[in-house]
């Protein structure tokens, strides 16, 4: 499949590779929501979750390191316990200088049940400790019911936080608020939506939030979830990767899309009728895709539905020309 507009060759996701396995079969068994940086040295550090279905939901976080990309080692483990909370989603690993990396968190708050973004600094991804975190970005601090799946980019002197947030209803009531918060996930009540933020930052720790930068789009496949999971610069064009659903009872299952922008705030989605990337099995599940550009292919790290229901963590390569 080619999207000749960008001269990106889509991968077949059947030709992929298993990095992480879920914890067992079935359904709400995941290893998945993938962030991955590379470093100047050609190291690659991996972060993902582990979950398991309900009541357990997102147990526990892994740092990985690989020198290829493919065959990674498992340098460091949070288990969800250690923050106080009800479930971990998606996180994301930087470098901020030679002795400097942040693990930006995302949890579920204890304190009211909204998923917030935390951050812990280490000389090195082995050495992060959750009890030495501070606060980076909550649902309170943008007047929303939720902020999850941090997506961390650099340009041009900033950093940039790419943010799934549920924003707030127009008419809310104290009595819709307790049911959005009533199970520690308001994505999967569909009492409000999902959607894209974008926040900014001079030096990754006060973050500047500029408000809501991609959408649901209501009565199309991607009518209730608009989740931006990878953002590629491709001059002249930004390239995002995006999970969608239909409705809130696909939330968990979400496909990907391809979009594209010129400042970041405009997108112009080139799935427009399906989804790009699914899986053949099961939901369809194909989400939380995180691109990494190396030469002349770029590495997609994604969480792929398989027969028995329970999600896999894989790696395709897609061609760029």
């Amino acid at each position: 499949m080619w999207c000749e507009w960008a001269s990106l060759r889509l991968f077949d996701p059947m030709e992929g590779v298993t990095i992480a396995e879920p914890p067992a079969s079935g359904r709400g068994h995941w290893a998945g929501a993938p962030s991955v940086w590379l470093d100047e040295t050609g190291d690659f550090w991996l972060v993902y979750r582990l979950r398991k279905p309900h009541p357990h939901r997102g147990y526990l976080l892994r740092i990985a390191r690989s020198d290829d990309g493919v065959r990674f080692t498992t340098v460091w483990e949070m288990t969800k316990e250690q923050l106080g909370t009800e479930s971990v989603e998606r996180c994301a690993l930087v470098r901020l200088d030679k002795n400097l990396w942040r693990l930006f968190v995302c949890f579920v708050d204890p304190s009211d049940r909204r998923w917030r973004i935390d951050a812990m600094d280490a000389t090195s991804p082995e050495k992060f400790d959750p009890a030495n975190r501070k606060k980076i970005l909550t649902a309170s601090d943008v007047k929303a019911e939720g902020v999850k799946d941090p997506v961390i980019c650099r340009l041009a002197g900033l950093w940039l936080m790419f943010v799934s947030f549920s924003p707030t209803p127009p008419q809310l009531t104290e009595e819709l608020r307790e049911k959005m918060h009533a199970t520690g996930d308001v994505f999967a009540t569909g009492l409000s939506r999902s959607a894209t933020g974008l926040a900014v930052s001079e030096d990754a720790t006060c973050w500047e939030w500029r408000g809501e930068i991609f959408s649901n789009r209501p009565n199309k496949w991607d009518g209730y979830a608009g989740r931006i999971c990878s953002v590629v610069y491709r001059n002249p064009v930004f390239i995002a990767f995006y999970d969608g659903s239909r409705t809130v009872e696909e939330n968990y299952e979400e496909k990907t899309g391809i979009a594209f922008s010129f400042d970041l705030h405009r997108w112009e989605r080139v799935s427009l009728k399906k989804p790009a990337l699914t899986s053949p099995y099961g939901t369809g599940s194909l989400r939380y895709m995180a691109v990494v550009p190396v030469g002349t292919e770029w590495l997609c790290y994604y969480e792929f539905c398989r027969p028995d229901g329970s999600h896999e963590l894989r790696l395709s390569k897609m061609k760029v020309s």
